[in-house]
């Protein structure tokens, strides 16, 4: 059997996920996390599956996440629904529950976080309130582990004995109840054709109906659709609510009625006392930014100054002395000397470079998870939607970019949590604009090589300034292409919780995971090739000076690009190409070009760049185009090839101007 898995955003869904499947979802504690549905067998009920769907507010959707997890209920016609409800937040969570049950599937409700209900002195009555809303109530803590296994048995047994929804007429009497008994009446047998609850069909008819799509798909005539119209607008003028306001208005008072049966509150739970008091100062007018900035800081100088920088060296040391050994056991044994120069200046050259920076983005990414885990990102993302919306953004979008100093990928599928398709599209273009973290080791050399005593500032300025030229790009595009007003910004701040050990570790092993992966497969390829290409000269003859080789030939028709940019050098040319299939790639190549390991590589980069032309090298590699992948993430976000070699195109002029602009204006004092 399958099993969907909804509920609200930040309600628990992903741990409770991981528990069910012993699954390595990413768990993070600010709405947003799951933009995709994920599956897994139930560890306590072997073949059956549990869907993971994206965080909802309501079945009616209003951004593409909220679509996925509408059409998989639809559609993916799942056996059974494990509803995660926060007992925390009983009323709101219940929103979702009540429009589920209009489906008409089996439904379990899971209700989460009883651990802190009970801590604030609360009680809620299960078996009365699965009385009322007419289906299984089973109390768990998903970070806890308490009550999975009864969960689970609860939700096979009423899977496998199609326990459908007792109740699913919220409102016995008065001008709501007339008018969905009669959409529902109206449309039954349409409904029935498509496999749709009747009530749920008319309720979504009512709503609203997707610009008449839904009437359509239904194959309702127009004489129908007036019908149900003009029974829509005497609920209207009868109950002195519009619509959306009068529906919503019934199930929630349905909800009050269950509530004062069933739940006692004491108050507020020491969690969210604690986290307004911690708020007054976090989110203050005066005191929210300058904090930001100094925690941002903070985690710049204890990664690029005091912790990862020297892991890094420690890891160099290594990689080193294992290319040294290896290196004379090819020379003792007589390695023919192209088989020799593929293991030492190609796969070592360019891997072990890459791989001497694993600690830094392991170290960086530490912290980076400790405040998302403790739900201070989320508080950020309330705290600049005032400065978003300047640019004609909101808060919302701080989050994929936020994401996006990771990686772009993911960063770009964040963008589905976005309400408006005017504000998902300009998301998804600023967003590789803020440094990933596969930048992190060309930044690390250069600055080794050109600016040791600073750094962490230049580390910081290169950051920022991705940050600046976004708003830049963004405020043209506001004035030009996306004319527009930003939606409304409505964000759950979830409380203050102490950082998951499990969750962090998780989020270190994946960014370790990936970065290892990309180093020995489309990185290994890359160096191979750039290897081959460095080595050989037309007539395929074996070449001991990179410069005869067919890549010099090739980068010295593109090196004129760059010139103007101070850095001309046909080696600079080709790493920027090799760059595209993955950022990490410029550094491996510059060390297959230059034919040297990792600790020669910060000697080798003065003979090609001066001071001033390797900060202009390093702001355009901070700018132009995003890694192969994240080019064909925005390629099917969008769903226009054009659109997206417009952006990668734009990307690469941005780039050019303002590295151009660096070099323009540095000669001047030099």
């Amino acid at each position: 059997m399958i099993f969907a898995l909804a509920g609200n955003q930040n309600s628990g869904k992903t741990t409770l996920f991981n528990m069910l499947t012993r699954g390595n979802q990413r768990v993070g504690n600010f709405p947003g996390v799951t933009v995709e549905q994920k599956s897994g067998e139930i560890k306590y009920a072997k073949g059956n599956t549990v869907v993971d769907l994206p965080g909802i507010y309501s079945i009616n959707p209003y951004s593409s996440e909220e679509v996925v997890t509408r059409d998989f209920l639809l559609n993916g016609k799942p056996d059974g629904i494990i509803n995660i409800v926060d007992a925390t937040n009983i009323e709101r969570n219940l929103y979702l529950t009540l429009q589920l049950l209009e489906l008409n599937i089996p439904t379990i409700i899971a209700l989460n976080m009883m651990d802190e209900v009970r801590a604030s002195g609360g009680t809620v009555d299960t078996r009365r309130l699965s009385e009322l809303i007419g289906v299984p109530v089973v109390p768990i803590s998903a970070a806890k582990k308490e009550g999975i296994a009864e969960l689970v048995s609860t939700a096979v047994q009423t899977a496998e004995n199609r326990m459908r929804p007792k109740i699913r007429d919220f409102c016995p009497e008065g001008p709501v109840h007339r008018c969905i008994h009669a959409v529902s009446h109206m449309v039954e047998d349409h409904a029935e054709k498509l496999g749709l609850p009747p009530r749920y069909a008319a309720t979504r008819l009512i709503e609203g109906d997707d610009n008449g799509r839904f009437a359509e798909s239904l194959g309702l005539s127009r004489n129908e659709v007036e019908m149900i119209e003009h029974s829509v607008l005497e609920m209207e003028t009868e109950r002195g609510l519009d619509r959306w306001a009068a529906m919503a208005d019934m199930r929630y008072a349905f909800i009050e009625k269950v509530c004062k049966k069933t739940v006692k509150k004491t108050g507020q739970t020491r969690e969210r006392q604690r986290s307004i008091k911690i708020d007054t100062v976090l989110t203050g007018k005066y005191t929210a930014l300058p904090i930001f900035f100094g925690v941002m800081l903070l985690i710049f100088w204890l990664t690029f100054g005091v912790i990862g920088t020297p892991l890094s060296d420690l890891f160099l040391l290594g990689i080193d002395s294992l290319s040294g050994l290896i290196d004379d056991a090819l020379t003792k044994t007589g390695v023919d000397p192209a088989i020799h120069s593929l293991v030492i200046d190609g796969i070592f050259s360019g891997i072990g470079s890459v791989l001497s920076f694993l600690p830094i983005i392991i170290v960086l990414f530490f912290f980076l998870s400790i405040l998302e885990d403790t739900g201070y990102m989320a508080r950020v993302a309330f705290v600049v939607d005032r400065l978003l919306r300047r640019i004609g953004l909101s808060g919302r979008s701080f989050v994929p970019m936020i994401i996006g100093f990771g990686c772009s990928v993911p960063a770009i599928m964040a963008t589905r949590t976005l309400a408006s398709e005017r504000d998902r599209k300009l998301t998804i273009i600023l967003t590789p604009f803020m440094s990933c973290s596969a930048k992190i080791p060309i930044y690390a050399v250069f600055c080794a090589a050109f600016f040791p005593k600073y750094a962490v500032y230049v580390m910081i300025a290169l950051y920022l300034l991705g940050i600046l030229t976004g708003i830049l790009v963004a405020l043209i595009l506001n004035k030009t292409a996306f004319r527009g007003k930003p939606v409304p910004f409505v964000m759950e701040l979830p409380d203050y919780r102490l950082p998951s050990p499990r969750s962090v570790l998780l989020l270190l092993w994946e960014k370790a995971r990936d970065f290892l992966q990309r180093a020995f497969t489309v990185i290994f390829v890359a160096t191979v090739v750039i290897w081959f290409l460095g080595s050989f000269d037309t007539g395929m003859n074996f070449v001991t000076d990179s410069s005869e080789s067919l890549l010099a030939a090739a980068g010295r028709l593109i090196a004129p690009i760059f010139r103007p940019l101070g850095f001309g050098d046909w080696k600079a040319a080709t790493a920027l190409v090799a760059g595209f299939s993955a950022k990490e790639a410029v550094v491996s190549t510059l060390g297959v070009l230059s034919g040297v390991g990792v600790a020669e590589l910060y000697v080798a980069l003065p003979a090609m760049f001066s001071t001033l032309s390797a900060m202009s090298f390093l702001v355009f590699t901070l700018l132009y185009t995003p890694c192969i992948a994240a080019t064909a993430t925005i390629r099917r976000e969008l769903g226009s090839g054009v659109k997206t070699l417009a952006v990668v195109l734009g990307q690469c002029v941005v780039a050019w101007i303002m590295s151009f602009a660096v070099f323009s204006v540095g000669s001047l004092f030099i």
